[in-house]
């Protein structure tokens, strides 16, 4: 197990700004996600620490040790690849035997290691076949398998299940948080998949435009986003427009909705209040908000039903648009586009974003 310490990294390609002084601790054996939209950054900080690319300045450490001026077959790390990369024209376990060889590792021990490997990714019996006698998925664990064969310091994947139909994501995902924990490896993940980097990692990274907006643990991701583009970014979310009108206790107004709740508002403020799709309810007819449901009147758009949970488009009598999911029910199922209803959500489950920024929860 390696901790990695990314310090200060940047990276331009011409005028492009790609990484901009990027810091970043990752611990001994954390299973580590960068999330992000395309060109955020990710894939090249991830090319970067595998040494494919050379920053312009900054360090990189591994277990205290520098790496960044290394060439790439010298800095220990294991990459598996998006689009499996694996020799069309070798076998499975010449496949995975491949880094062995070009490290001049004797025969020897180059047959235990191989075995080792298929059998972590569970290809034991599949070890001379040829690629193209073998599914996505099992190339894919070829490629896993080869990656952990040279007894990699810290392992490096660029969206290796993104060429996966998603059963099989979903599916391997989970055998390979299985493999990195049984192997307590130090692992550095990238994708663009916000519910695969949330179910697998012990931390996720969100970037946006060659900057870090937020590091923390899933839930905290979550519950708590740093900025409206987290929030935005990281599963669905409500945004209700408003602002804030200071008089004494500042009063945030969003859509037909006036909650006492903010303390040191600025008089015309302009916010936003996001809350997750799960944690509004509907109802119909018309309800009062009470100190801890804040409640607004709406009309129904659309009504999916998606098996265990239905979704619910309405529309705010001031124009917002608002989505729920929830459990389905015969009352919910009765409803027609135009019904009117009401939304409601608790007062804990909402967050403030003043001018687009920062995030804080309504006290």
């Amino acid at each position: 197990m390696a901790s990695v310490d990314i310090v200060n990294i940047r990276k331009s390609y011409g005028p492009v700004l790609a990484l901009s002084d990027i810091d970043i601790q990752i611990e001994s054996g954390a299973f580590f996600t960068l999330l992000g939209p395309s060109g955020c950054g990710k894939t090249t900080l991830l090319r970067t620490i595998a040494g494919f690319h050379f920053q312009d300045s900054g360090t990189i450490l591994v277990n205290g040790r520098e790496i960044q001026n290394m060439p790439a077959h010298k800095r220990g790390v294991g990459m598996v690849f998006q689009d499996y990369a694996v020799f069309p024209h070798l076998s499975v376990t010449d496949n995975v035997a491949f880094g062995l060889k070009r490290k001049k590792i004797s025969s020897a021990l180059i047959k235990p290691k191989v075995a080792e490997a298929l059998r972590i990714v569970q290809l034991e019996e599949l070890a001379h076949r040829m690629p193209h006698e073998l599914s996505g998925g099992q190339q894919q664990r070829v490629g896993l398998a080869r990656a952990i064969a040279v007894d990699p310091t810290v392992l490096l994947m660029d969206e290796p299940l993104s060429n996966l139909d998603a059963k099989l994501r979903v599916d391997l995902r989970g055998e390979l948080r299985r493999i990195q924990k049984d192997m307590g490896m130090t692992t550095i993940y990238v994708t663009h998949d916000q519910e695969e980097a949330l179910a697998m990692s012990d931390v996720v990274c969100v970037m946006f435009g060659g900057i870090i907006q937020q590091a923390a643990s899933p839930f905290e991701i979550y519950r708590n986003p740093a900025n409206r583009f987290v929030a935005n970014f990281v599963g669905a979310n409500n945004f209700l427009a408003g602002n804030i009108d200071s008089q004494g206790d500042a009063i945030l107004t969003t859509s037909d909705l006036k909650v006492r709740s903010i303390e040191g508002g600025i008089s015309d403020t302009k916010i936003a209040v996001s809350v997750r799709p799960e944690a509004v309810n509907v109802s119909r007819g018309s309800h009062a908000a009470s100190d801890d449901m804040l409640t607004f009147d709406g009309n129904i758009r659309q009504i999916s039903f998606i098996g265990r949970e239905l979704e619910v488009h309405g529309k705010t009598h001031l124009g917002d648009d608002v989505r729920a999911i929830l459990r389905p029910t015969s009352d919910l199922l009765g409803l027609a586009e135009g019904d009117p209803v009401t939304f409601a959500f608790n007062r804990d489950e909402a967050i403030l974003f003043e001018n687009g920024e920062t995030g804080r929860r309504l006290s």
